[in-house]
């Protein structure tokens, strides 16, 4: 998470900022794995280190939204969603760590929430189903959420802000693996300087005493004299390797049986094997109760690849059991990124574009060339060639009773 809120905090223009979508991600984006192509963000980037910090939100006028809150620890946490009636007035909600200077969580006039974040550094995220298919009401959900504004705890009580000092972050890389290979010891040392480590959650003290002999502390500055030397070329093989078998993992009818509703958990929630998974397939997902994300396998228990078509049939009676939406999308298996095209089509969903079958079921084809039978927005293009990819679902606010006995179709390969 530190490679990822990192780059997308530097990519918006640094910390304590704001950015709204108003228009879907396309295969341009390569800050994080598998990213959504069926809601637009809004991308909140906090630091908590000088002042706690407000965000002033409207109400949204789209059947879901929620907001995800995450620091470098890979933790999840919604504090906000449609699902249990948020959004629906304006609200004010403060956030703040365990080493905000000044603030330690007491109630503030003027503020309807409170969230206590593990990290100073933090990713606060606003998934906002748009609408796209109704011109007036989206228009209507990209200005509020173009309304969304941060102010610092004394601006709020009409006081000027603080000036926030700067502070020299290690460099981030194009790939988690990259950090693994350049400079991990030293991305660790500034982690744990900037995270609240639970004395009574196991993964907590693991990871601490993991890295205490490779001389990273929290409160420690990084010296590279004083840490071990690592071999950061065999780091990134190993991660190289790691990523395979969690895809394989995620395929896996067995495992998702056991470990799919237990992923994007907050923390004292997660086991260590969810952990490097959803840091695999992509770590900025939400708990089950607001959306699952089962692969795609294939009938002929295969890996699709692109130098085949396939086709994912859904019967009107074997829906996904979604009850805000739900939508398939197409990435390349070794980077998790979309696949590049000119018509910007990566997924079928209500915002993508979808065409149902008469029966209300559903036919997507995977294709190089789109067949004559199929409707225009049920295809999803591929480039031809021999790599990898795969098609993770996402059901949002789903059903979780209906979950447990329902299959996610399978995808034919048919040239």
């Amino acid at each position: 998470m530190f490679n990822v809120n990192n780059k997308f905090a530097l990519a918006q223009g640094g910390w304590n900022t704001v950015q709204a979508d108003t228009q879907l991600k396309d295969h341009t984006i390569t800050d994080i794995a598998r990213p959504n192509n069926d809601t637009l963000y809004i991308g909140c980037m906090l630091d908590l280190r000088k002042d706690a910090i407000i965000l002033d939100m409207p109400a949204f006028d789209s059947k879901y939204v929620s907001l995800m809150v995450t620091a470098y620890d890979h933790y999840v946490n919604i504090p906000m969603a449609t699902r249990v009636g948020d959004f629906q007035k304006p609200k004010k909600m403060l956030f703040y760590s365990a080493r905000t200077e000044g603030y330690h969580g007491e109630s503030v006039n003027g503020v309807d929430r409170i969230f206590e974040s593990s990290g100073d550094f933090v990713s606060a995220v606003f998934r906002v189903m748009p609408h796209a298919n109704e011109p007036e009401r989206f228009k209507r959900i990209i200005g509020q959420m173009q309304s969304v504004k941060l102010l610092t705890l004394l601006e709020l009580q009409g006081k000027p802000a603080k000036p926030v000092d700067a502070i020299e972050m290690p460099q981030v890389g194009k790939t988690d693996a990259d950090v693994f290979e350049n400079n991990f010891l030293e991305v660790m040392q500034f982690v744990f300087n900037h995270i609240t480590f639970d004395p009574v959650i196991e993964l907590d003290q693991a990871v601490l005493a993991v890295l205490k002999p490779l001389g990273v502390e929290p409160g420690k500055k990084y010296d590279p004299s004083q840490v071990a030397k690592i071999d950061g070329a065999r780091f990134r093989e190993v991660v190289e390797k790691i990523i395979p078998s969690e895809m394989a993992k995620a395929t896996d009818p067995e495992w998702a049986k056991h470990n799919q509703v237990g992923l994007f958990q907050p923390k004292g929630k997660m086991t260590l094997e969810r952990l490097v998974l959803q840091s695999v397939i992509g770590p900025i997902g939400q708990p089950a109760f607001e959306a699952v994300y089962p692969t795609v396998t294939t009938t002929d228990g295969a890996p699709m690849n692109a130098m085949h078509d396939y086709v994912l049939r859904i019967k009107g009676a074997e829906m996904p059991p979604a009850t805000a939406f739900w939508s398939a999308t197409l990435y390349d298996t070794k980077n998790g990124f979309f696949i590049p095209n000119d018509r910007k089509k990566y997924s079928v969903d209500e915002n993508g574009g979808m065409k149902l079958d008469a029966d209300g079921g559903i036919a997507i084809s995977i294709a190089a060339e789109k067949p004559d039978d199929v409707p225009e927005e049920n295809w999803l293009p591929i480039n031809r060639g021999d790599y990898g990819i795969d098609i993770i679902m996402r059901l949002y606010a789903p059903d979780l009773e209906r979950f447990k006995t329902w299959q996610a179709p399978k995808a034919e390969k048919v040239g």
